[in-house]
């Protein structure tokens, strides 16, 4: 790794070190990081325990568990400067131990380990707002994937990780971790060995695929026609209400985006099944442009909240790169079909209510 120097024209190298030298620790220092920012290992990862123990009849720990984007079970196990020569087998273990976790448990083990918060309104956070009902985590036909970390993998790990992987369908990850120091700072630098990285985003993204063309059960199809049943009742209101849904049609889905005039900003009304939420929805695409407009917003926050009719809340949402700001409505949700026209009215008021404050602080920021 280098330090490039751009009024000199050098690249000045890094020194590399070993974890052992920088006296660092598998448990509080690499698994810190890695609970901090799971992002380290290239991908949108939930962390829902650390050292989790809680298996029948025996004593070990693994390191981290996660839930990624499909709704699978992602058993991290970290190493330092060596993997060890058993660390394949030891992850296999813990695979087997957390394949017969059901949803309601992996919520525990989530609340478990939350400060505070409710796990199940996080989980659903986490997967874009879905209703935790709806949410598939760890599903049957969805094998547990592995992922391990260390700075430099044995032989015998590389190998037998490759033959699980191509001859016995094993999603298996290695990630090699390696810190560099220049003077106080320390850099770590992590590359995805196996599978090579093109490789293996275009192998996520098959799985994905697969998995969404083979959720078809009766229950999911019934949500997607009930929300779209309610969005067809709702979107009437809403037009005559805001004036910016002329062009969006009703959906499966438990939002529409509605137009603020400007790329980035959305004004959308949320249903779930016990609740409704009016949003700004900020995300341009680039983190720091978003960042920027939401600073620019929360400067004003005392002054936006006192000319806002309900309780506004502020959010930016860990681990994304978007932005929210919304209002709730907890009486009813898409399960109370009795009360629709209320739950319809009410969003409908909000949405106006959040045009009329935000879109003229937005026509001033993102023309800036």
């Amino acid at each position: 790794m280098f330090l490039i120097d751009t009024r000199n024209k050098k690249a000045v190298p890094l020194e590399k070190k070993s974890f052992s030298e920088l006296k660092l620790s598998e448990r509080y220092d690499l698994q810190e990081w890695i609970a901090d920012n799971p992002r380290i290992l290239g991908e949108n990862l939930l962390i829902i325990q650390k050292e989790f123990d809680g298996f029948p009849d025996t004593n070990e720990r693994l390191d981290l568990l996660a839930l990624d984007e499909s709704g699978k079970l992602v058993i991290i196990e970290n190493k330092l400067d060596d993997s060890g020569k058993d660390v394949v087998w030891q992850a296999l273990k813990y695979v087997s131990y957390c394949a017969t976790l059901t949803k309601s448990e992996i919520s525990d083990v989530y609340q478990r380990y939350l400060a505070q918060g409710n796990a199940q309104d996080k989980i659903s956070e986490f997967y874009d707002g879905q209703d935790f009902e709806s949410i598939r985590l760890n599903p049957v036909e969805g094998d547990q994937r592995i992922i391990l970390v260390a700075a430099n993998f044995r032989k015998e790990v590389t190998s037998t990780v490759l033959w699980l992987r191509n001859y016995h369908g094993v999603d298996i990850t290695c990630v090699k971790v390696t810190p560099y120091k220049d003077g106080e700072k320390l850099y770590l630098d992590v590359e995805q060995i196996i599978p090579i990285q093109d490789i293996g985003d275009y192998q996520i993204r098959l799985t994905a695929k697969m998995q969404e063309e083979t959720i078809s059960s009766k229950e999911e199809a019934t949500r997607y026609k009930t929300r779209y049943r309610f969005w067809e009742k709702a979107l009437p209101v809403l037009r005559v209400k805001t004036g910016i849904y002329n062009n969006v049609s009703p959906t499966k889905d438990n939002w529409l985006e509605g137009a603020s005039g400007h790329s980035g900003a959305l004004f959308n009304p949320v249903i779930r099944m016990d609740r409704a939420r009016a949003e700004l929805y900020i995300d341009t695409g680039d983190d720091q442009r978003n960042a920027s407009i939401y600073d620019k917003l929360k400067s004003k926050e005392n002054e936006i909240n006192s000319s806002f009719p309900g309780e506004l809340i502020w959010q930016d949402l860990p681990g994304k790169r978007a932005y929210r700001i919304c209002v709730q409505y907890h009486d009813y949700g898409l399960n109370n079909e009795e009360h629709w026209d209320e739950i319809i009215d009410w969003l409908a008021d909000n949405i106006a209510a959040l045009m009329k404050v935000f879109k003229p602080l937005l026509d001033v920021i993102m023309k800036a």
